[in-house]
């Protein structure tokens, strides 16, 4: 074998056993290919040096060698071009290869025969690829059924001590037949209530079962399973990108699915919606005029109806009656590595813990597909998840869904959600309040370590369940929109950033003290969110109590064992009003430790003071505080209190909650923070949307004077005892908390008129 030949085999070997699938005109030496004989230009096996076997040996037959046939490397330029035309089309007709062989200068065969062995490279190639990918799904299979065997072998009664399968499992012919004839009774009274519920015919959906197109997917079977809790989540890994581990998990409770029932579906169906789901999202983020109408100025795009329904047809059904639509889109060029990305939006607690005031809840109810190695690509999951506005004047929407992530090129990939309906007939919350049309994001990998992000949002919600306070904001896209999730991404990833930098401000501290304390943080952050928005994965009972207005949410539960939070029965309180001021200027006052005595109860009047900081991002506003008050006759007072504030362009947060000293000691330095009782209270700022024409911008300018949503919450605890009775004393004891710091607010600031809108 000649060393040229030799080169290029042992190069395709390494290639074959590379791990990770490519696209095709990728992993592939050119070269290999491009050597042909330049007399006839053909490319079989029969024309390369390695076929025409070794001199030496032919000399020892006794037969004279054969003369050593000449090759043709294509230069780079040819090979180029050959690959860029391969991409566009691996199947060239007699006038497309006479026009590369005219501008490459290369015979027409030539150019046949190196598509021909070009497509038989890449059938080889991924054929390895997917026998690699089958040995190692079938030798997980093994572990795994093995790992039953012993455990039905070593089973024992719980009753009478005895093993509970005494003699070996029957696999006899006689009982496999019984068993399948049982199991296919089964799936087709599965795929008759399947069909009822996806408004298909019987007949069709049997005999026709739709194939998935596209790799890693079998459609073509229907499914029934339990799910009684979820799967498919990663809990072991909760690490976020950029290597800083921003909590693991803990912050982020278990969370079961809503319904835990026999659920059958169609797995086909699901593959067809995600394909047409991702079809649509890639066309709403590349389209421009006349589907999306560019705003006056730098004002936002508003998606054209008219427009959207001539272009698109609906897979998911009509839209209900009485919905509104609202559509936005955002692109922004984020800090992080496209595949960091994915692998955090297709990971149900990462992706909460990344937008933790947007997802009060998240859960992975079954994995369809894991998609291909580490690129994600094909992978397809169903969801559950409750979205959220920090505001108790706008509903939940927990909506089911499935999640489909397509990797489209080296660099390109895009992440699709779309709602579905996985109940029954009989079940009233199908769409009860909003459903998601396909929505979700482009990620583009940039050469500067940077990502572009295009996003879309699409929904379709019942707006008479919203408070006409907060119906701009939505309409807009300010509270569910793509502008949010944007902001909320490049604050977290600009947090990341800032708390992997050895610099920290205020006094010293180890990187594992930050940790503990930042975790603490968050956990306090997430639990004021979930009080305010009503979140499933708290136990909140709603109150009616006469004295409490309709615009404030009143709620209780009791903790019991939860080490996190104070024993005894937790109150919650929480209201929106309208500020006619900035967002910037009430951020500013409300996180200004020296004016904390103007509004707040636990200063006692006195002023405080920052003993340390950790910033979470650039300026001043972002970052996690401890406070003390002023010593009082010369002595220092135990409690402190652990604040953590943020702003960006969608809104504004400020969540403290009082804080033993030597608890916040044990946290700095390094100690577990999971055993700190705290219960959280603060403030949530929503900006002000001017909705004159179709230009729709939030009020955080400080020139604008249109002003600002703010949430007030408390969240109390108004008796130690579990088991006590709630009094309506403690009720209107905490709404009158409520009322007097929205007052005092008001009163610092000159502010002369809250409430609502009209």
């Amino acid at each position: 074998m000649g060393v040229d030949n030799r080169t290029a085999f042992l190069h395709s070997k390494r290639m074959a056993s590379h791990g990770e699938l490519r696209l095709i005109g990728e992993n592939y030496d050119p070269g290999f290919i491009g050597m042909m004989k330049e007399d006839d230009g053909y490319g079989s096996s029969d024309d390369f040096e390695g076929a025409l076997g070794n001199d030496q040996d032919t000399a020892d037959n006794g037969r004279p060698p054969k003369k050593k046939k000449k090759f043709h490397r294509h230069n780079p330029h040819q090979i180029h071009e050959l690959e860029s035309f391969f991409k566009e089309c691996p199947h060239p007709d007699e006038k497309q290869r006479r026009e590369l062989s005219r501008r490459l200068a290369l015979e027409s065969k030539q150019i046949k025969f190196w598509f021909q062995n070009r497509r038989t490279q890449m059938k080889t190639q991924l054929e390895r690829h997917e026998n690699v990918f089958l040995k190692q799904e079938n030798d997980k299979l093994r572990a795994e059924n093995d790992l039953l065997r012993q455990a039905i072998a070593s089973a024992i009664c719980n009753n009478c001590g005895v093993p509970a399968v005494p003699d070996e499992i029957s696999y006899e012919p006689s009982q496999l037949m019984i068993e399948n004839s049982r199991l296919k009774d089964e799936l087709n009274r599965a795929r008759a209530l399947t069909n009822k519920f996806l408004g298909r015919h019987l007949s069709s959906s049997s005999a026709n079962p739709s194939p998935s197109p596209s790799q890693g997917l079998n459609s073509n079977v229907e499914v029934v399973v339990r799910r009684t809790g979820f799967c498919g989540l990663n809990n072991g890994s909760t690490s976020l990108p950029m290597g800083f581990e921003f909590g693991h998990g803990a912050t982020m409770p278990l969370m079961n699915p809503s319904f835990a029932y026999e659920m059958p579906y169609d797995k086909s169906a699901l593959v067809d919606v995600a394909l047409a789901a991702m079809d649509e999202l890639i066309k709403m983020a590349q389209m421009g005029n006349p589907l999306w109408i560019k705003g006056f100025g730098d004002g936002m795009e508003t998606l054209n109806l008219e427009e959207y329904k001539r272009t698109f047809s609906s897979f998911i059904g009509m839209k209900p009656s009485g919905f509104t639509t609202e559509a936005t889109r955002e692109t922004a060029m984020v800090p992080l590595r496209g595949l960091a990305l994915v692998d955090t939006l297709m990971d149900a607690n990462r992706w909460a813990e990344m937008f933790p005031c947007m997802i009060s809840r998240a859960v992975t109810i079954d994995v369809l597909s894991s998609g291909k190695g580490v690129t994600r690509d094909n992978a397809l999951q169903l969801m559950e998840a409750e979205f959220q506005v920090l505001s108790p004047l706008v509903p939940i929407r927990q909506i089911q869904f499935i999640r489909f992530c397509k990797q489209h090129s080296d660099s390109v990939w895009a992440i699709v959600d779309v709602s579905i309906n996985l109940s029954n007939a009989a079940n009233a919350l199908m769409f009860v309040n909003c459903r998601r049309l396909p929505s979700g994001c482009v990620i583009q990998d940039m050469d500067n370590k940077y990502s572009k992000v295009t996003w879309v949002e699409h929904s379709e919600y019942d707006e008479s369940t919203v408070h006409h306070l907060l119906r701009p904001l939505l309409s807009s896209g300010f509270g569910f929109g793509a502008q949010r999730w944007i902001a909320t991404l490049r604050r977290q990833y600009s947090s990341l950033a800032q708390l992997m930098s050895p610099d920290i401000h205020g006094e010293d501290i180890n990187t594992v003290g930050k940790k503990s304390m930042l975790k603490l943080a968050q956990r306090m952050a997430y639990n004021f969110s979930a009080g305010i928005g009503a979140s499933s994965v708290n136990k909140w009972d709603n109150l009616n109590v006469g004295n409490v207005g309709e615009d404030v949410r009143v709620m209780t539960r009791k903790n019991v064992n939860d080490p996190g939070e104070p024993l005894g029965i937790v109150l919650s309180a929480a209201t929106s009003v309208w500020m006619p001021i900035t967002q910037q200027t009430l951020f500013g006052f409300l996180r200004n430790e020296r004016m904390r005595n103007q509004w707040d109860i636990l200063s006692s009047g006195r002023p405080m003071q920052a003993m340390f900081s950790v910033a979470k991002g650039p300026g001043q506003g972002n970052c996690v505080s401890i406070l003390r008050g002023a010593a009082v006759n010369g002595s220092d007072t135990n409690m402190l209190i652990l604040q953590e504030t943020w702003s960006d362009a969608c809104g504004a947060l400020i969540v403290y909650a009082p804080v033993d000293a030597s608890s916040i000691r044990v946290v700095m330095n390094g100690g577990d923070s999971s055993h700190v009782a705290l219960l959280p209270s603060g403030f949530a700022i929503l900006p002000g949307v001017q909705t004159d024409g179709p230009s729709m911008q939030p009020d955080i300018d400080e020139n604008t004077s249109d002003g600002c949503i703010l949430t007030v919450g408390f969240q109390i605890l108004v008796n130690s005892v579990p088991t006590a009775k709630l009094t309506v004393e403690s009720v209107e004891t905490v709404n009158h908390l409520l009322t007097c710091t929205v007052e005092k607010i008001k009163a610092a600031l000159s502010v002369t008129q809250l409430g609502s809108v009209e």
